[in-house]
């Protein structure tokens, strides 16, 4: 398949690509390189994720004009909509780049593939959706409608921008709930880098809520395999949710245990309260996915932060 990955310079997108080359695909990809973080990492992962002679165009989904040259240049059959501005923290500070990235450049993909008769759309929303519910494992028929952050709301947004394009123009939508994916070549702004890097400068890291946190932390192999397998899958109805998580969960102690351990430094820890637009705990239900995508994540934590740790080493040359 001729296949549209957009944000393909991020973590999950890199990854992705990658993958989809692997298994046979022509992947065109589209980023912004943004200075949100690293740029120096997003182009390091192009040029060490994406498979060589796989173009990765420096260009933004805000550019429908640039969206629509590529669509009738390369006649996409599927668009993986992996681009947004991530960070729920950040989302406090700044929500207008998330009304333009997150509604305003996903409904340019949406309108992509209308008027371009691209049938499916693959789409990242995220586990931040589910806000505060209290019921776990969270489960993708329960209740989305109480979110906790700019950028869950978008999120949202998108799960129903999606339903809409699908009612009124046949496309066929499939959303993917990510739950804190972590490993090599991870977001500087996610806790995994945030405390390797104080702490292998002998800085204290920032805990939250005292620590008293769960999450499904979830290896970003594990992730781009989900989102390849969305591929061939043609949901009954024309949409369909998935949570792409691990199966367990872990402790925030727990999992700064394990960076210590693979780090080889034992963490100095700030213990702070939780913050805004946080929540206390993710937990997914990942039935859904087992039964349909064939979803199976192999990596648990102890293995995905070995290789993580291995992966930050050699690339901040830390030793």
């Amino acid at each position: 398949m001729n296949i549209l990955v957009t944000g393909a310079a991020g973590f999950i997108g890199s990854h992705v690509a990658k993958k989809l080359v692997e298994e046979g695909h022509k992947v065109i990809g589209i980023d912004n390189f943004n200075d949100y973080y690293s740029v120096q990492l997003k182009r390091d992962r192009v040029s060490n994720i994406v498979p060589e002679g796989t173009p990765v165009i420096e260009g933004d989904i805000l550019d429908q004009k640039l969206l629509d040259d590529l669509a009738k240049e390369h006649s996409f059959d599927t668009i993986i909509h992996l681009a947004a501005q991530a960070g729920v923290r950040y989302s406090l500070e700044n929500p207008d780049a998330y009304i333009q990235t997150n509604v305003q450049g996903t409904n340019n993909i949406f309108e992509l593939a209308r008027k371009h008769d691209i049938p499916k759309v693959i789409y990242a929303s995220s586990s931040s959706v589910y806000g505060g519910n209290v019921k776990i494992p969270f489960k993708e028929t329960d209740s989305v409608d109480s979110p906790v952050s700019i950028y869950a709301a978008t999120k949202k947004a998108n799960e129903l921008q999606a339903q809409a394009y699908h009612a009124l123009y046949g496309t066929t939508m499939i959303g993917l709930r990510f739950f804190t994916v972590y490993g090599p070549w991870g977001r500087p702004d996610m806790a995994l880098d945030i405390f390797s890097r104080k702490m292998s400068k002998g800085e204290p890291i920032p805990v939250f809520n005292g620590g008293d946190m769960a999450r499904g932390f979830t290896y970003i192999d594990d992730i781009a395999a989900g989102v390849v397998s969305c591929i061939g899958y043609e949901p009954e109805n024309g949409t369909d949710i998935f949570n792409l998580s691990t199966e367990n969960m872990v402790k925030l102690t727990d999992y700064i245990s394990l960076i210590e351990k693979h780090m080889g430094i034992t963490a100095k820890k700030d213990l702070l309260p939780m913050q805004k637009g946080d929540v206390k705990i993710t937990y997914a239900d990942i039935s859904h996915a087992k039964e349909k995508l064939s979803y199976d994540p192999q990596y648990d934590v102890d293995k995905g932060i070995k290789n993580f740790a291995l992966w930050f080493k050699e690339y901040y040359h830390f030793k």
